[in-house]
Order: C-alpha cells, then structure tokens, then sequence
C-alpha cells in the first residue's frame, strides 16, 4: 500500500479496533484461477498470534476456500470511514484558488497465510462468537442457540472455517493531516454539517488534525 509517513498508522491496538468497527473484510488470493476477491465478516483473535489471527467462516460451496490450501499468502482489506472532500471546504480555496478534491479514508491491510478448517467445533465457536459480536449490543441479542440444533448443525456443515495468523499488517489513515490547518478545519466542518453520514470522518479529521481543542 502507499504509504506518505503523514497518513501511516503503526499502532496495532488501533489498527485492530478499526478491524472490530468495520470487521467486513475483503478477503483476496491469487490462487490457479487467478485473482479471486470476496467480502467477508472476520473476528480479530489478537491473543493467538503476535500480530492477532483473522477468523472468518465461508459458505462450503464458495471455490475460494479450496485455494487457501495452494497459495502461500492472502490479503485482507478493511475499510472504515471515507468519503469525498471538496476544494470548497479549503480555506486555501478562497485564497489562492491552487486545490482538488480528494477523498478522505481510514483502512486497514493484512497479510498472512491462510487455513481453511472443517472442524466442527471451530466452526461452532466461530459462528457463536461472531454473532455475540453484532448482537451483544442488542436490546434482545439473538444468539446462535435459539435456533434449532438440528438446523444449525446443517448450517455448520455448509460452511468451511478460515484462520489467518496476520505477518504483516499496515493501516492508513488519510484524514486531511496534510492541509494547513484552516484547511483542515474547514473540512471538519464541512463534514460535521453533513450530519450522521459525515460524523465519522468528522471526528477523524478532529482527531489526527488536532482540531480537539479549538
């Protein structure tokens, strides 16, 4: 990934919570059918390996999971917030009229190398805690359980697991740190008057902008 040292993010813990946020990766290999890429729900297991270990499950009659036993490496692809930024937003706009557009997003990339698991017993664990984690938060959680126990065996058999110890793993956050801070304010406020769909990145821009203050 290009990587300008302004935007790089080395922080495993953040880069980790932006994988817990925004946990539906994009899922790539390049295996004897060439390039295949796949949007996939992953849990992030940061006590089993050093840099955590991706879990995801597919469905059995997904070809991708029979090429994670002939390729070396995978690449997982995250994406938080992003969204366009206009030049009418840049003070520098008004003043010399020199701006783009550009866009604004927060991302994470990793690499490891994958294992396709048919184990029972994982898979039951994998589904069980990937539920708990969207539905925890719930009013009424449902959980795995509530459904009956024949059905959801059959379930389990339809699915193949996936378990990616991360090697190597960078994140990026291009959040207009590299404008002036005028700029970067007005762009904080253009997107605070966006409303729910710009508070993300609002708060994004404020954050690594240093806009907290002022």
């Amino acid at each position: 990934m290009y990587q300008p040292p302004h935007f790089r993010e080395d922080r495993l813990e953040v880069q980790h919570d932006l994988i817990r946020a925004y946990p539906l990766g994009l899922l790539v290999t390049a295996g004897p059918a060439g390039l295949t890429a796949n949007p996939v729900p992953f849990l992030i297991d940061t006590e089993a390996s050093e840099k955590g270990t991706l879990r995801a499950h597919l469905s059995r009659a997904n070809p991708q999971w029979r090429e994670l036993a002939s390729v070396d490496e995978c690449l997982v692809v995250f994406q938080g917030p992003h969204d366009y930024v206009t030049p009418s937003w840049y003070a520098t706009k008004r003043e010399t009229g020199k701006v783009v557009p550009t866009w604004n997003y927060a991302t994470v990339h990793a690499w490891g190398r994958p294992t396709a698991v048919e184990d029972a017993e994982w898979l039951r664990r994998q589904i069980d805690d990937l539920t708990h984690s969207r539905e925890s938060s719930r009013p009424e959680p449902w959980a795995v359980d509530d459904a009956p126990e024949a059905f959801v065996a059959a379930q389990v058999r339809g699915i193949v697991g996936v378990e990616i110890p991360i090697g190597r793993i960078e994140g990026k956050w291009k959040v207009s740190q590299n404008r002036p801070e005028a700029d970067r304010r007005g762009v904080f406020e253009g997107f605070s008057e966006a409303g729910s769909s710009g508070e993300a990145m609002a708060a994004l821009v404020s954050e690594r902008g240093g806009l907290e203050e002022g």
